[in-house]
């Protein structure tokens, strides 16, 4: 059962939630999440002490919370132990280059739900006719690693932290969660592809336009600014829903 945390989130200062989780060889280790800035805290070297059906807990705990609001993360993080501020710095898996913050003092680091879902193989990158694909339908978006704005029509991987575009990948999915003994019963009928998810922000965005219309402080984006704050994983998620939904 997750609890508040006494510790603050890196990113928006806001209490964190507590999930213990089994760990390796015995034991449980207790991961703090902050789903309005869709990320996560980790005691030091907490993050490979994870047990295998934890890492799937973690997955279901984000794919959970997919709906919550994603807020941009802050320019400055900092400490959730000690205070002091984060540095960033890369990592790099078999299925891409991700971003993390750690604290100089050991004393943990921050992932973004995107950088723990491409450490632990949910998502592959997209290549080049993938992104051309979305980018005939969406001109922008968010970069997942680190929020930065992508145009697609003219980049094919962020200009900010140069992480490469990754989608969460249905097969991936479904690969990661047998590694980790916990893939679903069945798999859904259709898998997600670029085009799917293309179609999904387009919907999102006229979606977004027509609250702003009826009452700005409803849209998905940031009002009056036509930007819609949506990254390729974080809707590519949404829509393999039904992996789990009842």
């Amino acid at each position: 059962m997750p609890t508040p945390s006494p510790r603050p989130c890196p990113s928006c200062n806001k209490a964190m939630q507590v999930h213990a989780l089994p760990a390796q060889y015995g034991g449980t280790v207790e991961i703090d999440f902050c789903f309005g800035c869709h990320g996560l805290w980790f005691d030091h070297q907490e993050n490979i002490k994870l047990a295998p059906a934890a890492v799937a807990t973690v997955f279901k705990e984000i794919h959970r919370h997919r709906d919550a609001t994603h807020q941009p993360l802050a320019a400055t993080l900092r400490c959730a132990e000690c205070g002091e501020r984060l540095v960033q710095g890369f990592d790099l898996v078999r299925s891409g280059r991700f971003i993390t913050h750690r604290c100089e003092q050991r004393h943990g680091r921050f992932s973004s739900f995107a950088s723990f879902m491409i450490e632990k193989g949910f998502v592959r990158q997209l290549t080049k006719p993938e992104i051309a694909d979305i980018a005939a339908k969406v001109g922008c978006i968010h970069c997942s690693s680190c929020g930065a704005p992508v145009d697609l029509r003219k980049e094919d991987a962020c200009s900010h932290c140069r992480s490469p575009l990754s989608l969460l990948d249905p097969q991936a999915v479904e690969k990661a969660l047998q590694q980790y003994a916990h893939a679903p019963a069945s798999a859904p009928a259709a898998w997600t592809t670029p085009n799917q998810v293309a179609d999904a922000i387009v919907a999102m965005a006229r979606e977004s336009s027509r609250l702003e219309r009826e009452s700005p402080r409803a849209a998905f984006g940031r009002a009056g600014t036509g930007v819609l704050y949506v990254d390729l994983i974080s809707v590519s998620l949404g829509l393999l829903s039904s992996l789990w939904d009842d």
